[in-house]
Order: structure tokens, then sequence, then C-alpha cells
């Protein structure tokens, strides 16, 4: 076939090269998991100097006939930035050996602060499975396209899936986790003139956990239905309640909902808000609403945050029956729950703060 001009041959070139990288995107997520599994992060943090590739081999327990394989993991992985190379010396020559980088660090089993978990939950079959179901979706009457894959919601199947739920809580606490080591970090100031404060959908209470350590003035409520906090403990400044935030929730000086409203569809979020703001006093009354989630184009000029909000976005669809919103849809759920006023800090990566006011 006769392209007419060089320059239209090289933008089917680009446009081919375009299409196979993104048809083979998913290997990037494939080869991440087998790192994971294989615990090649924890391998070489322990080895303590860079690895060579036949110090992992034997390490890992991999079949020596299998090592080029290896090497060519590997290989993809230091492209990726999950792992670098240095040349180390080893019996009088030089060889290549790989080292940990801030990324494969993350995803250490006992660094305080791993994101291991939530990597694990997103990567297990059960979160995977619905991606094959998207398409057929669009055209069925299924909620989500994890309905369509599993045959019934997301939070049924993890209510009566004990060992997805173990994976689901892990996963939420260590991102809790990081999330309030920031929070105590970076944003003292919007806990100040605060007395008490509700962690509404806490879960395991990890991070109310760690605001009440680090405010002890601060009375805080961990709040989650009565089955999630059913064995957790108060104590101090630390109190647990039970119920349903389509109810009521507990009153505080001020209310926290981290990822919550983005599970939610826009009228179910409405009706948590206006549960919220019953909840607390007004704002001359230091009465506020802490919301930890994401504004969407928010992060314009960091095209992987941008990346990583849209992915997120398509996780809600998928999944849940929610979405990740931008601020001119957060404004709009803030007006109609009757809210006056509030306040966006980009503070906390790809998410943010949003200080909520009656």
């Amino acid at each position: 076939m006769d392209l007419g001009s060089a320059e239209r041959a090289d933008e089917l070139l680009q446009a081919q090269a375009q299409v196979v990288n993104h048809v083979f995107n998913f290997m990037n997520s494939m080869a991440l998991k087998c790192a994971i599994d294989l615990a090649i992060p924890d391998v070489i943090h322990s080895h303590g100097q860079p690895m060579l590739l036949s110090q992992l081999v034997t390490a890992l327990s991999v079949q020596p006939s299998k090592a080029p394989c290896l090497h060519r993991l590997m290989r993809l992985l230091v492209h990726s930035g999950f792992f670098s190379q240095q040349q180390v010396i080893h019996n009088n020559e030089q060889e290549e050996g790989y080292s940990l980088t801030s990324a494969s660090r993350f995803l250490l089993k006992d660094e305080p602060l791993t994101g291991l978990p939530l990597s694990l939950l997103h990567l297990n079959p059960v979160l995977t499975a619905p991606w094959h179901f998207l398409s057929g979706w669009f055209r069925n009457g299924d909620p989500t396209p994890f309905y369509t894959a599993h045959g019934k919601p997301y939070w049924d199947y993890t209510a009566q899936e004990p060992d997805f739920n173990d994976l689901f809580n892990e996963a939420m606490a260590s991102d809790s986790r990081i999330i309030a080591s920031v929070l105590i970090t970076k944003c003292k100031e919007q806990f100040k003139g605060l007395f008490s404060l509700v962690d509404v959908g806490a879960g395991t209470g990890t991070m109310t956990k760690a605001i009440a350590k680090a405010f002890p003035h601060l009375k805080c409520i961990v709040f989650d239905q009565p089955h999630v906090v059913a064995d957790l403990q108060g104590g101090g400044n630390l109190e647990v309640v039970g119920g349903d935030m389509f109810e009521t929730i507990p009153s505080a000086n001020a209310v926290i909902l981290k990822w919550i409203l983005h599970n939610w569809s826009d009228e179910e979020c409405v009706k948590i808000l206006k549960k919220c703001k019953e909840a607390i006093p007004t704002k001359d009354k230091g009465g506020k609403l802490m919301i930890i989630d994401m504004v969407m184009e928010n992060n314009k000029g960091d095209d992987q945050a941008v990346e990583t909000q849209l992915f997120w976005d398509m996780l809600m669809m998928t999944v849940l029956t929610g979405k990740q919103r931008n601020e001119n849809e957060w404004k709009k759920l803030f007006v109609t729950a009757g809210f006056t006023h509030y306040k966006i800090s980009a503070v906390l990566g790809f998410r943010s703060l949003i200080e909520v006011y009656p």
C-alpha cells in the first residue's frame, strides 16, 4: 500500500507504537506483581548491598535454567524505575548489581509506611477480572463491571469473602498510616482549635489512632459499621462507635471523611454530607468537615498525578458506583448539602485536603 509520503509513513509508525505500548501496558502491572510475589524488594533489602543476578537467583530459589528470564524481568523493572543497577566488583570482575529505589522501598513488607497491601489488593484477580467485562457492561443493565464479573456488588462480595475482606482492610489501614503521617507533619494548622473529631468510615481506626496520639487534647471517635468496629477498643482520648453514616453520625467539632465519598453516587454523597453537617456545630463555634479525596484537574502539569487520578476514576466506575470529582462537582455537592464555603489544599499528592464549613 502506498502511503503517499514519508510523513504519512512516520505517522503510521507512531500510531502503531502508541497502540502497541498501550496494549502491553498491563505487563508493567504483572511484572510488578511477580516481583511482589517473589518478594524481590525484601530479598535485595536484606542483602544490604547491590545484588548480583546470580545471588538473586539463589536467594529466590529460581530454577537455574530460568536465570536469563529473571534477568529479563529485572530489565523491565529497572526501566520502570522499581530497581536501579550499579557496578559491583565480584571475583575481581565488574558485574551489574540490583539496588532498591524509592518505589521498591515503598513495597517492603516491614516498612512502617508500606504501599504493599494496597498494591496486593488492586493486583488481586478479584479486582483485575472486572476489566475483562467492561465493554459488555456498557451494553447490559448491571450496576458495575464488578457485578458482571462476580454476580454481586463489591461490598456484598467483601462481606462474604473473609480473606479478601482482610486484604481490603489491611490495604486501607496501610494507606491510612501514610495519610495520617502526612497530615500530622504537614497539616497541624488544620487541627488547631478543634476539641473533638469523628472519623467516619474509619475502618479499623488506623488513622484515628494516629491523630489521637499526635493530638492528646483532641477527643477522637472511630466510627464505622458495628461489625467493622466490633473488636476495637477505645481508651484515653479515643472512642469507638458503631453505626450507619446514612442514619446518624456522632456529634463532634469536626468530621473526617477519608476516601469515602468517591465510593458513592452524587445522591448518596449528599445524604452523607447532610448527616455530617448535622453532627458538627456552626463555623463560628469551630465546626468543619475535613475531606481527604481527589480533586480532578487539580494537578495540571503533573502528568503522572493526572493519569493516576484518571485511573482511580475508572476504578470507581468499574468496581463501585462512585467517581472522582473536579472542583465544580465537589462545590455542587457541598452547596446541595447546605454548606456555605470550602478550601482545597493540594498537600496529599494526587489527593487533596478539602475543608468544608457550614
